[in-house]
């Protein structure tokens, strides 16, 4: 019965320590999520910047799963190219090893638990303030006091030299070099199933400091953790992008073969360790044997970035392109410990970005078939009915999975993007059935032979180039706040539509009274009409801009 106490009391404490390191790290990012992120998107082909970057970020967010979360987000977006998504990695990797040190120092040399509960009243009142920024930082105060309360009472629950536990572990340790592999193997399984190196890395410093464990099976345990952290990256690409995948498959990678080449220098390594920390305090020296391990293998592997991003382009074939496949799916990305809406937002931003090119490369196809009638149709006007299903559940997908982001922690900022969004994909599917709607109109005319007036073609041309002008100023001021000179220019390009929707009109009514084929006059009018519709349908989307933040 008593070890069942003790076990709950792990676990209790345990899931104190998570919650808070949660809280915390939401709070700091939506603090400073969106510079993080900006800096991030302005990385350069640099590697050493990239290494830099990542370091930074995670040493602020303390997550080096959400960092690399974060990376493959970018990498999805199109943002960050496979070779800056590496170095990045690698710094995530650096960054990371922050924690073990403010674990070490703060929770096992200070008795920061005292302060803990004074932190969290100094961020209750801030976390129900009006203002964003206060109501953010309010929020990192208390999961700061939150993790702290948590690592003391996760000290307080493993029994310190409990002679029946070192009695059952004993047997593990005493394998030689087998011993490490196991605990390597263990220290990826804990982090895996806690989704939190930062976790995990508690978990052995308080086993250490206990005296349950033994220097070089702690240090093995903290390389399996670096193993383990690689779940949520993976976890975050399922369903992603060919580079995304990469971007994950190169954390996995880096981390595996970076444990394999300090497995083989591993006695002597620990060793050199002991003699930099000086004294015999284990939580430090391990602290320092999870920063040296990182920043070794960064220094061994940054030079072989090129290779690394060949060796995983072949490892991870791409795929075929969007507008071939039949069946469009979105998936959103979660993780357990680090809740990332606002980079599926990115995401989403992306995926925006494929639907505006779909619908341009349909509109693009009917002018084609328009200006070519000897050519035969079938074929193009199958293809276009399949972009047109495409688009639908594109718009289908995306409303999903934005309505996903708004159920989430995101900030106001995130969800007025979100609501934005939802509307531009709703005018985006409406272009294409406009322009579905054309071809139909088009293969009409030439089954039924039905005459039109001369010049009628090129003035559809010219009239519809206007469109792919209003498509094209969409196309390039997707995803951010369109300035008021860009909104007056958008209602410029719409009144130049509408005058000439207008002249047109005009000419067909007066082709009528002159006598010219009404079918085809009619006609006409319903194609003007349907392009002019995509003109209105550009509009919108430039006013849902006006309001993105």
């Amino acid at each position: 019965m008593h070890i069942i106490v003790i076990i709950l009391e792990v676990i209790g404490s345990l899931g104190l320590f998570l919650y808070g390191m949660k809280v915390m790290s939401d709070g700091i990012q939506k603090a400073a999520g969106e510079k993080l992120q900006s800096i991030l998107n302005h990385i350069t082909s640099n590697r050493f910047v990239a290494v830099f970057t990542g370091f930074a970020i995670t040493a602020i967010i303390q997550s080096s799963s959400a960092t690399t979360v974060m990376v493959v987000s970018f990498v999805n977006a199109g943002l960050l190219n496979l070779t800056q998504s590496i170095g990045v990695i690698m710094g995530a990797n650096i960054g990371t090893t922050i924690t073990g040190w403010i674990v070490s120092i703060l929770g096992f040399k200070f008795k920061i638990a005292e302060i803990a509960i004074p932190i969290i009243g100094i961020g209750l009142p801030l976390f129900f303030s009006k203002n964003r920024d206060r109501k953010n930082w309010g929020e990192f105060l208390i999961g700061f006091g939150l993790l702290f309360i948590g690592l003391s009472y996760l000290k307080k629950s493993v029994p310190s030299n409990n002679q029946a536990l070192i009695d059952f572990i004993a047997p593990y340790t005493d394998l030689g070099f087998g011993s490490v592999i196991l605990f390597v193997l263990f220290g990826a399984i804990i982090t895996i199933i806690v989704h939190s190196s930062s976790a995990s890395m508690a978990i052995v410093l308080t086993m250490a400091a206990s005296g349950l464990v033994k220097l070089d099976v702690a240090a093995a345990m903290i390389m399996g953790s670096n193993i383990g952290t690689t779940i949520d990256a993976f976890l975050a690409s399922i369903g992603a992008t060919t580079n995304a995948k990469r971007a994950a498959r190169v954390h996995i990678l880096f981390n595996i073969f970076g444990v394999l080449v300090i497995l083989v220098f591993f006695r002597p390594f620990l060793a050199l360790i002991e003699r930099i920390v000086p004294g015999d305090e284990i939580t430090t020296t391990l602290a320092m044997f999870h920063t040296i391990f990182n920043i070794t293998n960064t220094a061994v592997f940054i030079g072989f970035v090129p290779q690394i991003a060949r060796f995983v382009e072949k490892l991870v074939p791409g795929k075929i392109a969007f507008e071939d496949s039949t069946v469009y799916k979105l998936e959103y990305i979660t993780s357990t410990i680090q809740d990332t809406p606002e980079l599926n937002l990115l995401n989403a931003q992306k995926e925006i970005v494929h639907m505006t090119e779909l619908v341009e490369n349909m509109f693009t196809k009917y002018l084609t078939i328009f200006q070519n009638p000897d050519k035969k149709m079938g074929d193009d006007v199958e293809s276009l009915r399949k972009m047109e299903d495409y688009s639908d559940q594109m718009q289908e997908q995306i409303t999903g999975y934005l309505l996903e982001c708004t159920k989430e922690n995101l900030n106001e900022e995130g969800r007025n993007n979100a609501s934005a969004m939802i509307r531009i994909v709703s005018e985006l599917e409406s272009i294409g059935d406009s322009c579905f709607s054309l071809i139909m109109l088009t293969v009409k005319k030439y089954k039924k032979n039905i005459p039109l007036h001369d010049n009628a073609i090129n003035e559809i041309v010219q009239y519809s180039e206007l469109v792919n002008e209003f498509l094209q100023f969409i196309k390039g001021h997707l995803n951010a706040h369109l300035s008021q000179k860009n909104y007056d220019k958008a209602h410029e390009l719409e009144d130049r539509i509408d005058d000439y929707r207008n002249r047109l009109r005009k000419k067909a009514r007066n082709q009528i009274a002159e006598g010219a084929d009404v079918k085809g006059e009619l006609l006409y009018i319903d194609i003007v009409r349907h392009i002019e519709r995509m003109g209105d349908y550009c509009l919108n989307i430039a006013q849902t801009l006006r309001k993105v933040i």
